[in-house]
């Protein structure tokens, strides 16, 4: 198989689909690996790495589109690369299709096959492609955070740690998933003091006996919720529903309770976002204001630690772009139904329930969708 991966084009993207290991590995397996100059440059790999590999370095995006039967990327393609896709190409990255029906409608004119990271599933009942991910915008989250809270940057100008004889930031997590776990361990490595807020009552018991007093948790109702938002110098919106639009946990009405210059860090933008007022940001302008409360919504938080997070990316990717390319994407997910999961759109029909929900699309079951 020709499998293509063009260089990021999201502004301040800097990580790549697939690392020099990943090509080499594809090579070894008797595929032909197409990756456009410089792609790897951002995430410190460039060309002679790949080259190294067994690659072809390619000039142009559009040389890999034209000549890749498989597209690999990180970030969903925008609007000029979708118009390069081609019925029967099959495209493996992260989609995000939920809150944007934009790049729904083109996948599916495009007559390809796109394969999401973000639903693929795993026997525990996890998402192992998005985990990775999910496990550095965690980690990154306190610290974007802090950088918000500072008075410069318009904060309330708290250092979440304190000194002796002035207390800690308070940080509020809500959602104690792998987003979540991470967050609430770097913010109370930081000295904050931290709460969880999650509905399972099973999943506050595991972080309470694994975490012990490091941060607190609290059942995510709506009354705690706006008790704690209200006291919190930060708000870490950690909330996901596989392939679904994130809930609203946060109203607008609601900032009115918040301290003046609190922080709110949105690691749920991707989806749409779990505040009323969160919109889509990037690193080169990452904050905004609204009623006083500053707002981080940066939609690829991972990419600002480019080499960490793509190396981790692809390592969880490999196993499953090696499948796809080894025995075509039918059998691969036929074999397999974790990988099916992850099928949401092919040959102009959507394959992913939640996202059809979303959207107000039509449904095709992901098992019909491959006698296509």
């Amino acid at each position: 198989m020709k499998i293509g991966c063009p260089k990021e084009i999201k502004p301040q993207e800097f990580r790549v689909g697939m690392t020099p290991n990943a090509a080499q590995e594809a090579v070894a397996h008797g595929h032909h690996v197409i990756i456009e100059t410089k792609a790897g440059e951002g995430a410190g790999f460039p060309d002679a790495d790949y080259i190294e590999a067994g690659a072809q370095i390619v000039d142009t995006a559009e040389e890999v589109f034209a000549t890749a039967d498989m597209i690999v990327k990180v970030k969903e393609p925008q609007a000029v690369e979708r118009k390069m896709l081609r019925e029967g190409q099959v495209l493996f990255t992260y989609l995000h299709l939920a809150p944007d029906p934009d790049q729904t409608h083109d996948l599916l004119a495009s007559g390809c096959t796109a394969i999401a990271y973000e639903t693929v599933t795993d026997s525990a009942g996890g998402l192992p492609l998005l985990a990775p991910m999910s496990e550095v915008a965690g980690r990154l989250a306190p610290q974007v955070g802090a950088w918000t809270l500072q008075k410069a940057n318009g904060g309330r100008g708290v250092l979440m740690g304190g000194v002796p004889g002035v207390g800690p930031a308070r940080v509020v997590v809500i959602g104690g998933g792998v987003v979540g776990t991470h967050a609430a361990r770097v913010a109370a490595g930081m000295g904050a003091d931290v709460t969880v807020l999650d509905r399972s009552l099973p999943r506050m018991r595991y972080l309470d006996d694994v975490f012990g007093t490091q941060f607190k948790t609290s059942y995510a109702s709506k009354g705690n919720t706006a008790e704690l938002v209200a006291l919190a110098d930060m708000v870490v919106g950690a909330v996901l529903i596989p392939g679904a639009a994130a809930p609203k946990l946060v109203t607008r009405e609601q900032l009115g309770t918040m301290k003046p210059g609190a922080a709110i860090v949105d690691v749920a933008i991707d989806q749409g976002g779990c505040f009323e007022t969160s919109r889509a940001t990037t690193h080169e302008d990452p904050i905004y204001d609204v009623d006083g409360i500053m707002h981080y919504c940066v939609a690829n938080m991972p990419g600002a630690v480019a080499r960490t997070s793509t190396i981790a990316l692809g390592n969880a990717t490999m196993p499953f772009m090696l499948a796809l390319a080894n025995k075509g994407w039918r059998q691969a997910c036929e074999d397999d139904d974790h990988l099916l999961a992850g099928l949401n759109v092919h040959a102009g029909r959507l394959t992913y329930y939640a996202v059809g929900k979303a959207l107000g699309i039509d449904v095709l079951s992901p098992n019909l969708a491959l006698k296509l």
